[in-house]
């Protein structure tokens, strides 16, 4: 048996994510809560929900957190972290609110939270903790003692996520056709965001062209181009692309866009490009579709090879990392020095975010920050 690990303060590990439709008749419903408050009609919602509908109505990513709740389970149990662990959903079923009430019945009272998004923005981080406001407030009002939660700190560069797409990089440029491979460019991808939400990431000091947002994924991108070329040999160009935007056309956001990308580097005589989603914990809508169908069919269109690697899933080390990240806030909490795991030279961040990091252009209450409503 192995030693128990020390997890005090906290007695529970949340795993929070986005949630998407599990049939036809879900996508609608599943879209109203996406776009709740924008005044969306139904109808487009129907043209939206497309994507789905090509897939059955089901999104990949519940079942997506369903393996990595039994990756993390299995490896806590493994190594001796008897912390339980929840699931909850901004979107979808399970909801983050009746998971936290849940967790308030079971009795826990305090909670880290893992968010499915690994990087600093107001999508990825800030809306994730208002959404835990919101969460914690109705079950104020209910009656009900919320527990105290914190968030993990952003984890884009811990080896246990980037070491496993730099190997899905690995066997997609080993799949490509040999007479094409040392030429292939490596396309770099993430969700793109409005320009202004990008230059307002991360905590002020880091707010600019790009902010966090743009200055982290290009520290991804480089550790993994700069372990490829040491692995084989070759030294592929890359860049960091965007895709899956949903915004106004006047409104501008990150580009340039991967299927725009791919004519380009088409029309600049490249025999091939991997895309690589960097931006995406596991394989869900965007990944499905905007890649493996809309940006596929365009370089089939180009007669230009590609291959999509693999984004972290589940994968055994990323369930270590989550282990080494809440061992370490826990350490962190009780007072203790501890050794912070992150590659490249941006180093490890915060645990609090601070007050002005990633907001809203309507301010919200949100948990888990220097400026949380809630003791």
């Amino acid at each position: 048996m192995p030693d128990v690990l020390d997890h005090s303060p906290y007695d529970a590990l949340l795993l929070l994510s986005f949630g998407g439709p599990e049939g036809p008749d879900d996508v609608v419903p599943f879209l109203e809560n996406v776009t709740r408050g924008r005044g969306i009609p139904r109808e487009r919602l129907k043209e939206v929900g497309q994507h789905y509908f090509l897939f059955g109505g089901v999104s990949p990513i519940n079942d997506q957190n369903r393996a990595l709740l039994k990756a993390l389970r299995e490896d806590f149990a493994e190594h001796g972290l008897n912390l339980p662990v929840y699931w909850g959903n901004r979107n979808w079923a399970p909801y983050l609110t009746d998971t936290l009430r849940e967790m308030a019945a079971d009795g826990r009272r305090r909670v880290l939270v893992l968010a499915t998004s690994a990087y600093a923005s107001y999508s990825g981080c800030r809306q994730y903790r208002e959404n835990l406001a919101d969460a914690l407030a109705t079950l104020e009002s209910e009656g009900v003692r919320p527990p105290k939660v914190d968030k993990l700190r952003h984890y884009f560069n811990h080896p246990g996520f980037v070491e496993p797409m730099t190997d899905g990089v690995l066997r997609s440029l080993a799949d490509l056709p040999e007479d094409v491979r040392d030429g292939a460019h490596i396309a770099f991808t993430t969700h793109s965001i409005p320009t202004a939400a990008a230059d307002t990431s991360g905590p002020a000091e880091a707010h600019g062209d790009g902010g966090a947002y743009v200055e982290q994924h290009l520290e991804v991108a480089r550790l993994i181009a700069d372990a490829v070329r040491e692995r084989t040999g070759v030294d592929h160009p890359w860049r960091l692309v965007y895709q899956s935007r949903s915004g106004a056309p006047n409104i501008p956001w990150l580009e340039p866009d991967i299927c725009d990308h791919l004519e380009e580097r088409h029309a600049a005589g490249v025999p091939a490009v991997v895309m690589a989603p960097i931006g995406f914990v596991s394989d869900h809508m965007e990944v499905l579709y905007d890649l493996d169908t809309e940006a596929t069919a365009k370089a089939g269109e180009l007669g230009l090879p590609v291959r999509r690697s693999a984004t972290v899933g589940a994968d055994p080390r990323f369930a270590a990392a989550v282990r080494e990240l809440v061992l370490e806030r826990s350490a962190v909490e009780r007072g203790q020095d501890v050794t912070r795991c992150a590659l490249g030279a941006l180093g490890p961040s915060h645990d609090l975010c601070p007050v002005g990091c990633c907001p809203a252009r309507a301010p919200k209450p949100a948990a888990a920050g220097a400026d949380s409503p809630f003791a």
